[in-house]
């Protein structure tokens, strides 16, 4: 399981600045609306430096990160859901992301058109909501075409058809889907294979100029107009400096700056949060690896995202937590100390597990 994550915003709000950051790629990156046309898909490894001691100690051969897929698109201007700007077809591209980051300018700079002539965190956000609104209205609307045909044939596909339309009215309100799940009014299972965007989990990155860093009110007034979901704020521009640097020196420019970690460590813990996602680690001579699950998963769940046969065949693991491994120096000195536990198939996996699993073919 990997996280991904599509991007989204209005023309020059710097997503392609920040994708290239986070990527290390190299999109273009232009002042002018629609530079991106084709989305660009990057794949990066997730920061872990737990990775790096495991391997010392297991004298590990390699190294193999859990991975985060970032989707950039092109912008999306008021009215795309109408033919404005080029339109809103894009949107496909990112209808199986796991999760929507919109990437909202906050920096002043005459020198970078704005498409609405002003910078409005609060107008652009309102926009992008619109228009993936109006984007799932499209969506839900087709489905309910062929539902009412489907379902005079069909009386168990009634569910499906009431789900879609009360989907309708809560996009004709305004609202989104996730919100209208969460309180019960509609069952998501229904509508899981519509992808809809408003369905989705939203993180915003706000990107502000480096003279706000520090500007501790500012921070607070950007986060208030997305709460309560998750937003990181950063400057694109250092982040693309960064990127171009070895870790130490980019560790050394960013507390010059007076931040501990990257933009791209940032939106990956808020994405890992957001989606209720963690890692567990196991180790040995071939490779030390991490892997993504959702928290609360089980141990043979745990298993199987290794192998399917895992989780089948599942009879116990050998758990150790990272934390006392390394204290202790070694796998053996862990077991002697008492530390290395046998779990079942009820273990609740924990974020840091280190595990060696057992199991018949």
């Amino acid at each position: 399981m990997g996280l991904s994550i599509g991007i989204v915003g209005l023309p020059n709000v710097g997503k392609s600045t920040l994708f290239n950051a986070l990527t290390h790629n190299e999109v273009l990156a232009a002042n002018y609306p629609f530079a991106t046309i084709e989305p660009n898909v990057g794949v990066v490894a997730v920061p872990d430096e737990r990775l790096a001691r495991l391997a010392g100690l297991f004298e590990s051969k390699e190294i193999v990160p859990a991975l985060v897929t970032f989707v950039d698109i092109a912008g999306i201007v008021k009215g795309a859901s109408e033919g404005e700007g080029l339109g809103n077809k894009f949107l496909s591209h990112i209808r199986e992301s796991d999760a929507i980051c919109q990437v909202v300018r906050v920096f002043q700079d005459p020198d970078v058109i704005h498409v609405e002539g002003k910078v409005s965190p609060k107008g652009d956000i309102e926009i992008i909501h619109t228009e993936l609104i109006l984007a799932d209205m499209q969506t839900v609307e087709n489905r309910i075409l062929k539902l009412a045909k489907e379902a005079r044939k069909r009386p168990e596909l009634a569910p499906s058809l009431a789900a879609a339309e009360k989907a309708l009215s809560v996009l004709n309100e305004g609202r989104t889907i996730s919100s209208a799940a969460a309180s019960g009014e509609i069952d998501l299972s229904l509508l899981y294979d519509l992808h809809l965007l408003s369905a989705k989990p939203f993180i915003y990155v706000f990107n502000i100029d480096e003279a706000s860093l520090d500007d501790e009110k500012l921070h607070d007034e950007l986060r208030s107009l997305v709460t309560p979901s998750e937003s990181v704020i950063l400057c694109a521009q250092i982040e693309a400096e960064v990127a171009g640097l070895d870790p130490q020196d980019a560790l050394e420019l960013l507390a010059s700056y007076g931040q501990s970690e990257s933009g791209l460590s940032q939106l990956v813990h808020v994405g890992f949060r957001t989606l209720g996602l963690q890692t567990f680690l196991t180790a040995g001579p071939k490779e030390s690896r991490a892997w993504t699950i959702h928290v609360g998963d089980t141990a043979p769940k745990a298993a199987g995202t290794i192998h399917t046969d895992f989780e089948r065949g599942f009879i116990k693991a050998e758990v150790v937590s990272y934390e006392d491994l390394i204290e202790a120096g070694s796998i053996q000195a862990v077991r002697a100390l008492g530390k290395a536990r046998i779990e079942g198939k009820e273990y609740v996996m924990r974020d840091g597990d280190v595990v060696e699993f057992r199991f018949n073919v």
